[in-house]
């Protein structure tokens, strides 16, 4: 019978090789004060570096920018500071509210009606029905198809002369409407396209909500008769409130930033959004003002606006949110 081979105690191993007691024993815990406390971070560091590089710098940079007279036509002119200079200006610039009232309004048409209809839609896929994952995975075709071709589309379906929309209207004895060219028919259009766009991604995120939801609660109202609209309006929206809280704020987000539906709906790709900026959003008027008139200090300044535009509607959907909490 072989003899097995008994490693050494670590003390011994220690002392074999040298090292004394008290510093093997220090770096072993340095070792592992690390692996508990300073890996995490380490783990996390790729977000913070990337963030830092295209998320804090560019915010940071594009406050200097708003802080000076830069413009294409200058040379030399990005070293002049002007202080609030711009600001004041926006304040005064009747394109700049007529940009905001635009963009409030188009996501207001477009919000609402997709949310509601996402809910609903999320209801529905929640329950008992054929091909349910086939369901799941359509509802977010939309969402994942090019926004400029999505535009592009939009644009011709929603067409004076021969779009399908008009097309239809013409039908049940309704005229042609200009779409491009009305302020409220423009905002119509355009409100169904981010409706159409953005519900099923909504819906698949109340759907994951919804699985949280305990299905004794639709068991027991089915036992007492409720309807579905019953169902819907006393188990659904509850259960979903946190999360129409957080697709609110997305939404509120991203109706600030909209920029490819309203350029593509144009026919000619103009970021005046219409011959009466009837449709231009503050996007637009971001990517007017700089590509178009080479002012990059006010186009910064137009940025800045948007971004703290953003904080206000961030934080009252919060004091919103915690009211709503508080009272429930």
């Amino acid at each position: 019978m072989s003899q097995m081979a008994v490693s050494a105690p670590p003390s011994a191993e220690r002392a074999r090789r040298g090292i004394p007691w008290a510093t093997a024993d220090r770096w072993s815990r340095l070792r592992y004060k690390f692996d508990v406390k300073g890996a995490p971070y380490l783990y996390i560091a790729p977000f913070f570096l990337v963030f830092l590089v295209f998320g804090l710098f560019p915010i940071l940079y594009t406050g200097w920018m708003a802080t000076t007279r830069w413009n294409r036509d200058l040379p030399g002119s990005e070293h002049i500071f002007v202080g609030l200079d711009n600001f004041v200006r926006l304040i005064h610039d009747d394109y700049f509210w007529n940009a905001l009232r635009n963009t409030a309004a188009i996501g207001m048409l477009g919000t609402v009606p997709q949310l509601l209809l996402a809910m609903w839609i999320a209801h529905l896929m929640h329950r008992r029905l054929r091909a349910r994952t086939l369901l799941r995975m359509g509802v977010l075709v939309p969402n994942v198809t090019s926004v400029a071709a999505v535009g592009l589309i939009f644009a011709e379906l929603f067409g004076r002369d021969f779009g399908l929309v008009n097309w239809v209207l013409s039908l049940v004895g309704l005229g042609k409407i200009d779409w491009q060219e009305g302020t409220w028919q423009a905002w119509l259009a355009l409100a169904v396209m981010i409706t159409w766009r953005w519900t099923g991604y909504n819906a698949l995120i109340y759907l994951a909500a919804l699985q949280a939801v305990p299905d004794d609660l639709y068991e027991a109202a089915d036992i007492d008769g409720a309807g579905e609209l019953q169902k819907f309006r006393s188990i659904t929206i509850p259960a979903l409130r946190p999360t129409i809280i957080f697709t609110v704020i997305i939404s509120t987000i991203g109706t600030i930033q909209l920029f490819t539906e309203p350029l593509m709906f144009n026919p000619g790709l103009s970021p005046t959004g219409g011959d009466s900026r009837q449709f231009q959003t503050l996007a637009l008027y971001v990517y007017e003002q700089f590509w178009s008139h080479g002012k990059y200090a006010y186009a910064a300044t137009v940025s800045w606006a948007m971004f703290l535009i953003i904080i206000v509607a961030v934080g009252v959907n919060y004091l919103l949110s915690r009211r709503i909490r508080s009272t429930t």
